[in-house]
């Protein structure tokens, strides 16, 4: 028999709260054409998702996955950090000297 690949969506978007334990925040935005007139709109679309190591900071650009529930509003899991955000009020030694 042929073995099947799972095929869960993937999204990619930025954290904007790791305020829960093992739960970030992710915003998705896409654009759209509007239905009317035509012009571009910016949708976004807020989705919770599982971090089990607390990586997650806000700023970062993550991939999440679809998985299976784990809570009331989550159903996606983070794949992996694309691009972690600036840590910001902390200086470089180098830069002192």
């Amino acid at each position: 028999m042929e073995e099947r690949t799972p095929h869960h969506k993937v999204r990619t978007g930025i954290v904007v709260s790791d305020k829960m334990n093992k739960t970030v925040v992710v915003r998705v935005d896409r654009m759209s054409k509007h239905p009317l007139y035509g012009k571009p709109v910016l949708r976004v679309k807020k989705y919770m998702a599982h971090d089990e190591n607390n990586e997650c900071r806000p700023g970062d650009r993550v991939q999440i996955e679809e998985t299976r529930p784990m809570s009331r509003h989550k159903r996606w899991k983070i794949a992996e950090i694309i691009e972690r955000a600036p840590v910001l009020g902390v200086e470089k030694k180098d830069e002192e000297a």
